[in-house]
């Protein structure tokens, strides 16, 4: 158990990181009464190339902060389809409906949020380290009770707080650009092909994000086209309505997320490859846990809600990452899939949290072996 004294403090919880993991910390924190400053040497709108969809269940977590969605433009879809050279196949999640939203517009959703909750905002302002007090802002001391590390995959938090290198699994690169298209998708797309995939994602009426995603080194846009030919296809009679922007996504795991009164969140605190599409809802439960174990004073219940709340999606990571390591494999299970779109289903309920991963049983696992045998 952490205990801060009780001293004259600028705050309770000082946020490094504005982004959407360090918005959410800071309005949870803020739902507990707590008085919070967020920093970020950017100014908004903070993008970053990612898929851009959030399930169901990351829609649940956003509600549970208070922030509200359904005005901001936005498209729905029924569930996640999977398209390969052969087999597709698709399920429709369980309950409710997955929203695509530019990260844009969510930032700026959260930011608007965290203003009408009393959240001081300093963009464009360095932060150079920890103090004895708080942190340091542009060379002077900010003091706070608690401070929070939501700078990214890089965190400087995590290197001054000692918490040391995440062990890392995966690291992989990435491409988005959106398309204006007269036939979005109303599930999410996940185009397979040798080595890559491709995502789609409707983002609004008449528009998707198109993310590819490789272990190996990207080319152009258009390259990647030529190496993904049912995406192709699918873009046909589509145009370009962004640049195209790059990133890196990287899997990886931290024994501690906290230490003395310095605590971690998102990416800075490990991450899942984005194959899983959790990566927000992850971030959104982690402040959550973290807005609970500030106002009870007590961090290590973060550490434990933590390890808890990356289970599902690490084993999601690992099964399909499994699909980009073989065409063999992926061919096998595609087809498996294809013949028993009740697996998949059964698959997709526990990757949104409607069933837990116990659940999906032995007998689905022996069911989705044979068909692959005989795929």
């Amino acid at each position: 158990m952490v205990m801060v004294a009780e001293a004259h403090t600028d705050t309770d919880v000082f946020v490094v990181g504005g982004g959407p993991a360090g918005m959410a910390a800071a309005i949870a924190a803020r739902r507990q009464g707590l008085r919070v400053i967020v920093a970020d040497i950017l100014r908004p709108p903070i993008d970053k190339a990612c898929g851009e969809g959030l399930m169901p269940d990351s829609l649940v977590e956003l509600g549970r902060l208070g922030i509200a969605v359904e005005r901001c433009a936005q498209s729905p879809f029924r569930g996640i389809r999977f398209v390969g050279p052969r087999h597709s196949v698709q399920a429709e999640f369980p309950r409710g409906q997955g929203v695509g939203i530019r990260r844009t517009v969510l930032h700026a959703a959260m930011i608007e949020h965290a203003e009408r909750l009393g959240i001081e905002m300093r963009w464009g302002v360095r932060v150079g380290g920890l103090h004895p007090d708080g942190v340091l802002v542009d060379g002077r001391v900010v003091r706070c009770r608690w401070v929070v590390g939501a700078d990214g995959q890089n965190s400087q938090v995590r290197a001054w707080a000692g918490l040391g290198a995440a062990h890392e699994f995966e690291r992989r690169t990435a491409l988005r650009q959106h398309f204006v298209t007269p036939e979005p998708p109303d599930f999410v797309e996940i185009h397979w092909g040798e080595g890559r995939q491709a995502y789609l994602t409707p983002i609004a009426p008449n528009e998707m994000c198109v993310a590819v995603i490789s272990k190996q080194r990207l080319g152009t846009f258009e390259a990647e086209l030529q190496r993904l030919p049912t995406l192709a296809g699918r873009l046909r009679n589509a145009r370009p309505s962004s640049t195209v922007r790059g990133a890196i996504t990287i899997s990886n795991r931290l024994r501690r997320v906290y230490r003395d009164n310095v605590v971690l969140v998102g990416e800075a605190s490990g991450s899942v490859d984005a194959v899983t599409g959790e990566g927000l809802a992850l971030a959104f439960r982690q402040a959550l846990s973290l807005g609970e174990a500030l106002a009870a004073n007590d961090l290590s219940l973060y550490q434990a809600a933590h390890r808890d709340i990356e289970a599902v999606p690490q084993f999601m990571r690992r099964a399909m990452l499994l699909l980009d390591k073989s065409s063999i494999i992926r061919r096998r299970v595609l087809g498996a899939l294809h013949a028993k779109p009740g697996l998949f289903a059964r698959m997709l309920s526990v990757h949104v949290g409607e069933l837990p991963l116990a659940c999906f049983g032995v007998a689905a696992l022996v069911d989705l072996g044979w068909q692959i045998l005989m795929a």
